[in-house]
C-alpha cells in the first residue's frame, strides 16, 4: 500500500475515532458488548477458538461466563476511541478504584526500577494512563499490523506519563536504562513474540511460544507487578489492580517465564470474562518451530 493511501487511511480512521469518542463510555462499550456477541454467534472459527481457549482455563464454564467474555471481548475494540481521544483528565476521572498502588510505591522507593505486567485482559489501555499521572512510565510498543492504525494509537499511549519504547533492539535498551535509572516499565507478557524472542512454555495446558523479555527484564528491576484495569459493569468506569505476582519470579530465564505465566494464569482465572480469549496466544510465529508433543 502506498504512502498516500496510508495517509488517507489514518485520514479516515482518525475521523471515525473522533465521532465516535464523542459517545459516552456506556454506549460505546453497549455497542462493543453487542458486537462482540454477534462475532461470536455468528464466526464459527472464531467461536471454536474462543470458546476452547476459555474452557482450558476455566473447565466448567457455563453458557452465561462464555456470553459474559465474548460481550467484553467487543467492549475492548469498542472503548478505544473513547479511551484514546477524549482528553486524559476526562478518562482518569473514569477511574474510580485503585487497590494496591502502595506496592508500586513501596518497589519504587528502593531505586532499582519496577517492571509492571499488563496481561491482555479488561482495559489495559486505561493502565498505563493512569500510571503515568502519578509515576513516568516507559511502555513496550509494538507496531500494529494495520498501518493506519499505527498514529492513533501512538497518539492515544503516548504523553501524559507514558513514553513509548518501539518492540527493537533500541527499545530494548531504552527499557532498560530506565530500569537503571530507577523508572518504570510496563509490558504485556502474554504478547506472542517474533522468532527467536521466546520460548515454549505451558500456558493453562498447553504449550505457547512466550516471551522471554518479561522475565529477562525483571532480573534488573524490584517486582515484577502485576497490573489489572478491571472494566466495572454499565459503563461505570474501571478499578485499577497493582498485585504482587502469584508466583514469586525469581531464578533463570526459564523459571522467571514460568513464573510469570502462572500469575497471568491466576489473575485470569479470578477475572475470566475479562480475558482476551480470542487473542492468537497459541499461534506459531514465522520461523518458530513447535514442541514435539
Amino acid at each position: 500500500m502506498s504512502a498516500v493511501v496510508h495517509t488517507m487511511a489514518s485520514r479516515i480512521a482518525g475521523a471515525v475515532f473522533g465521532l465516535l469518542s464523542r459517545c459516552s463510555l456506556r454506549v460505546l462499550q453497549t455497542a462493543g458488548a453487542f458486537a462482540g456477541r454477534r462475532m461470536h454467534a455468528w464466526s464459527r472459527k472464531f467461536r471454536r477458538e474462543f470458546d476452547a481457549n476459555l474452557k482450558r482455563a476455566v473447565p466448567d464454564a457455563d453458557a452465561a461466563l462464555i456470553d459474559a467474555a465474548a460481550a467484553s471481548a467487543g467492549r475492548v475494540v469498542f472503548e478505544l476511541p473513547w479511551v484514546w481521544m477524549r482528553p486524559r483528565e476526562e478518562v482518569l476521572a473514569r477511574v474510580t478504584a485503585v487497590s494496591g498502588w502502595e506496592n508500586v510505591e513501596a518497589l519504587h522507593a528502593k531505586g532499582r526500577g519496577v517492571v509492571l505486567l499488563t496481561p491482555h485482559m479488561g482495559a489495559f489501555e486505561v493502565a498505563a494512563q493512569l500510571i503515568g499521572s502519578r509515576l513516568p512510565i516507559t511502555v513496550l510498543y509494538r507496531e500494529p499490523r494495520q498501518a493506519w492504525l499505527g498514529p492513533l494509537m501512538a497518539r492515544g499511549r503516548d504523553g501524559g506519563g507514558v513514553s513509548l519504547a518501539a518492540a527493537d533492539g533500541g527499545g530494548v535498551r531504552r527499557l532498560l536504562r530506565t530500569l537503571r535509572d530507577g523508572g518504570l516499565v510496563g509490558i504485556l507478557p502474554d504478547q506472542v513474540p517474533a522468532n527467536g524472542e521466546g520460548v515454549w512454555a505451558d500456558f493453562f495446558g498447553r504449550p505457547a511460544y512466550t516471551m522471554t523479555l518479561a522475565a529477562r527484564l525483571t532480573e534488573h528491576a524490584e517486582g515484577p507487578l502485576m497490573v489489572f484495569a478491571e472494566r466495572l459493569p454499565d459503563g461505570q468506569g474501571f478499578h485499577l489492580h497493582f498485585l504482587p505476582p502469584e508466583v514469586p519470579v525469581t531464578g533463570d530465564t526459564r523459571a522467571r517465564v514460568e513464573a510469570i505465566n502462572r500469575s497471568v494464569e491466576a489473575l485470569v482465572r479470578r477475572y475470566p470474562d475479562q480475558y482476551i480469549w480470542g487473542y492468537k496466544r497459541y499461534k506459531c510465529p514465522p520461523g518458530v518451530q513447535r514442541p514435539a508433543l
